[in-house]
């Protein structure tokens, strides 16, 4: 009798793991960067939508168990697929000054950008196309400190050529809700 509840119990986990979405194997695009099956997908909609929800909810709504979806979670942290954050106003939390800043950079732009993500001003960074080759997001206390950042260490670096600032006056929307494709 024993026996028959053993293998009972071991044919119904191999038929519940038959019927689970598999974990998605770390492919990647041309790109370099990783290609996420729908379910993945779906939970970062989920925690897009609510970055608290519970694990056990997201899984009810991708039909996954709880702890398939901590699984997942914790493998798209893992190759920086996302970040789960808390996203402030920086005004209100003691940053009275925002700015974007371009910068025009003689010869290669890597360098540029690696020193500018390693500044702890620095919030984001983005290479582009058009009138400058680097457009880097700063958050400060004050215009004391913008312009310390600027003058002193952003102008310093190696090869920077030009910055224009464009001083934030107000902040109307912030949103990290723009989903999956």
């Amino acid at each position: 009798m024993h026996s028959e509840r053993v293998a009972s119990r071991s044919a119904e986990h191999r038929d519940s793991r038959e019927s689970m979405p598999r974990e998605p194997r770390a492919r990647e695009s041309r790109n370099g960067t990783p290609q996420l099956d729908a379910v993945s997908l779906a939970i970062i909609e989920q925690l897009q939508e609510d970055g608290r929800r519970p694990y056990a909810a997201i899984g009810k709504a991708v039909g996954l168990s709880e702890a398939a979806v901590r699984q997942r979670v914790q493998k798209l942290l893992d190759q920086g697929v996302m970040q789960i954050v808390a996203v402030t106003d920086p005004l209100t939390v003691g940053f009275r000054r925002q700015a974007m800043v371009g910068v025009n950079v003689d010869g290669d732009l890597d360098p540029v950008a690696d020193a500018l993500s390693a500044m702890p001003e620095v919030e984001y960074v983005v290479m582009t196309a058009g009138s400058f080759d680097i457009l880097a997001e700063i958050v400060c206390e004050d215009d004391d400190h913008l312009l310390d950042v600027i003058n002193k260490r952003i102008r310093a670096l190696p090869g920077v050529r030009s910055t224009e600032s464009f001083v934030y006056l107000k902040l109307k929307k912030q949103t990290y809700m723009w989903g999956t494709r």
